[in-house]
């Protein structure tokens, strides 16, 4: 009896610990439920954020950036007040007498660099002068290193094409320079074709030995024309005639040189990078100082008045 008793307080007694341990496991398991329901959101929720960010990081970069307010004011503006604003206008010349040339002192003079000059005082700014290869003028005014190109140069169709171009101020022919103990030997086109003629590079010069078919030596600057002709390295030069009125025969640097037969009819205008508002400002000035008499008075000082246009 007592051996019953015994077993059967042993069987309860394990009964009860199995129901014991058995709650403990089923308290700790929704626990454990909960914990990874948590950790599962807070990792959702991150890689939301992720994917967010990396959106918003991948529109930022493909969607272009607008311009600066300053940018924007500087593209718009205009070429006259670009060189307002800059204090200055850049002049692109090359030596040419008498419009553009260095005095004893080493200041640019001549007429076209005296109206520069008045035209720059007329805008309230500086000038300032840069000696450029005539060749590549247009790429000097695009290139914004010179806001003009002012130097006797012709309105061809080329210039007037690539640039904003003033009113014709001058008139001007292509003329041909040669030693003149051989002058008798260039009075006609068709007995030019048997020399060489020495040119400056771009200029309307060069124009009319291409269009003549004539040999021809393109150098830098009209003024080296003339020094080719000189030395004897080239039989002849075409230039501007303004130019060689004042810079060949008697009381001149070349006295052994003259000119003879006139090429074409050309005129001078100043020309500006396209589109500039500075062109339509410059024959506002023309007119102005041609009406008070001040650009005859320069043009007088330099020997050109009979070639100035009526403004």
């Amino acid at each position: 009896m007592k051996k019953l008793m015994t077993m059967a307080m042993a069987v309860t007694t394990a009964l009860m610990l199995s129901v014991t341990l058995a709650g403990c496991g089923s308290s700790d398991a929704p626990a454990a439920s909960a914990g990874d329901d948590t950790a599962s959101t807070v990792q959702t929720e991150s890689a939301q954020t992720e994917s967010a960010q990396t959106e918003q990081s991948t529109a930022s970069e493909s969607t272009p950036v607008p311009e600066s307010d300053n940018a924007e004011v500087q593209n718009s503006a205009s070429d006259l007040d670009y060189v307002k604003g800059k204090g200055t206008l850049v002049v692109g010349i090359t030596d040419f007498e008498p419009m553009d040339y260095k005095d004893e002192s080493g200041e640019w003079i001549g007429f076209d660099a005296d109206m520069a000059k008045a035209f720059a005082e007329s805008l309230g700014v500086a000038v300032e002068f840069i000696e450029i290869d005539w060749d590549n003028k247009i790429l000097e005014l695009e290139g914004k290193t010179i806001d003009c190109v002012w130097n006797g140069m012709t309105l061809t169709a080329e210039v007037t094409g690539a640039m904003e171009c003033s009113r014709p101020y001058c008139n001007n022919a292509q003329v041909i320079v040669v030693p003149s103990d051989q002058a008798d030997n260039f009075q006609e086109k068709s007995d030019l074709s048997q020399y060489n003629f020495a040119v400056e590079a771009g200029s309307a010069g060069e124009q009319q030995a291409i269009a003549l078919e004539l040999p021809h030596t393109p150098v830098k600057a009209q003024s080296d024309a003339l020094m080719e002709v000189a030395a004897g390295t080239s039989d002849a030069a075409i230039i501007d005639s303004l130019m060689a009125a004042a810079m060949v025969g008697e009381g001149t640097g070349y006295a052994d040189l003259t000119y003879t037969i006139g090429l074409n009819d050309e005129e001078y205008g100043v020309g500006f990078r396209k589109g500039s508002d500075l062109a339509a400002a410059l024959n506002d000035f023309f007119t102005a100082s041609y009406q008070d008499g001040s650009m005859l008075g320069i043009a007088e000082k330099y020997g050109v008045q009979a070639a100035v246009v009526e403004q």
